[in-house]
Order: structure tokens, then sequence, then C-alpha cells
């Protein structure tokens, strides 16, 4: 259990600013997703087929900005707390003489590793589709893909590593004082340490979007809304516990069917 340590106070018009740029960001990649499913609905049912071909270059960068936007709309959020924190300890630098980074470097550098993910999960999505294993929407054709999915990410929620990165990423103060970097360098640094505490949390979580639609905006909503109250909620991580064992039994469930 992290040590508890008092993080500094922010002030408002600074929460107010923090806020708005990260719901800007979020809106902007929401809206990108929303309109990119949309066309996907729209596409002529013969292009839908020929999807299943082999991926072009330029098929593999428009997945790639999807999932970069998916991304960046589904786990921006999640970087509120510690971004606030970072702010207030910034403008306390400043008024003391010590400027220090602005905030949007520390969100780049958290963003930057969702970028990463990015690219893997598009590889992911090429292999599955070139394996004729998921539908032109995106989602699992198969039973038995699906039920691993949620067994992995159920068992996921139950180990010491998703417990360890939660960990990090519930407690901004104590972040801050064991990974505190100065400089411009040392705010994307810490961003990107933020980030990858983060991905360790959710990466199984997102071969969920497989389960239920790539392209299911209720679907992504739900997950992000569930990454999102596990980190912030007083009972955050037994929740998750307990939304784990439900997804080991609802996979169980799916193989035994």
């Amino acid at each position: 259990m992290a040590t508890a340590i008092s993080p500094p106070r922010v002030r408002p018009r600074d929460r107010a600013a923090i806020l708005t740029g990260l719901g800007v960001v979020t809106t902007v990649a929401w809206l990108y997703v929303v309109l990119d499913a949309s066309r996907m609905s729209h596409m002529p049912a013969m292009d839908v087929m020929m999807q299943a071909r082999p991926w072009t270059a330029t098929e593999f960068g428009f997945r790639l900005a999807m999932w970069a936007a998916m991304m960046v709309a589904m786990m921006t959020p999640t970087a509120a707390p510690m971004t606030l924190v970072y702010a207030a300890v910034a403008r306390k630098a400043s008024d003391q003489g010590r400027p220090l980074a602005p905030a949007f470097v520390f969100v780049a550098g958290y963003v930057a590793v969702w970028a990463l993910f990015s690219v893997a999960a598009t590889a992911a999505q090429q292999s599955l589709d070139q394996l004729a294993l998921l539908s032109p929407t995106m989602v699992s054709k198969s039973p038995l893909l699906g039920s691993a999915l949620l067994i992995a990410a159920g068992v996921y929620q139950l180990t010491p590593v998703k417990r360890a990165c939660l960990e990090h990423c519930r407690a901004p103060a104590h972040f801050f004082a064991q990974h505190w970097r100065a400089g411009f360098g040392g705010a994307f640094r810490m961003g990107s340490r933020l980030g990858a505490y983060c991905l360790g949390c959710c990466w199984v979580l997102m071969g969920l979007l497989f389960v239920g639609g790539v392209m299911s905006l209720l679907w992504i909503a739900a997950i992000a809304t569930f990454v999102l109250l596990e980190k912030i909620i007083p009972f955050g991580e037994v929740g998750g516990r307990i939304v784990g064992v439900i997804m080991i039994l609802i996979g169980i469930v799916g193989l035994a069917i």
C-alpha cells in the first residue's frame, strides 16, 4: 500500500485550465472515433467485404489513427488527477522562482505511451482480421476467442502486477515523490512513466474491445468508464477484482455453451 502523502492544493484557476484542456483533447478524440464509426457503418457492403484482403499501408494507417484516437479518448480523463497534482507542484515551484515545464509536457509523455500501444493494437487487429476471426464491425467471430479474452482480462485483474500498477495510478502524491524529475525532459519522462503504469493496469482490458466491438461506441465508453472509476473511487481496487471474477465466470460460461 502506498504511503499517504498530502498532495499540494490546486488553485481554482489552474484546475479549470487543466480540466478544460484535457476535456478539449478528450472531446476531439471522441469526435474522431464517432465519425470513424459512422464512416464504417455506412460503408458499402462490397467495401466491407474487401477488408478481408491483406491490409495496405494506407489501411494500416487509418486503423492506427482510429486506435490512437480511441486510446486518447478513453485514457486522457484518467490522467486528470495526476495532471492536477503536477500543475499544483509546478505552480508552487514557479512562485518560488523555480519554474517547471508546463502540464501539457507531462500529458504529452502520457499520451505518447498510449500512441505506442496503438501500434501494437493495430497489429493485433490486423492479425486477427487476416485469420478471419473478426467480423466487419471488428467483433470476435470466435466464441473461443471471446471467452479467452474475458478470462484473460479477469485473471489479470487479480494479479500482483495489476495491483502494483493500479496503486501507482491511484496515489498521485506518492507517484511524484517517487518518480520526480526536473525540466521539460523530466516532465515528459514522468508522464510516460505514468502512462506505463496505466498501460500495465489496462492493456489486457483493451482486448475486450474485440469482444464487444472495436467500433461500438457504447462498449468503448463502458470500458473507459470502468477504467476511470477503478482509479478514482475509494473502493476502485476491490471493485476491479470483483469485476475480474465476474469476467472469468462469464468467460467460463461462454466456453461451456
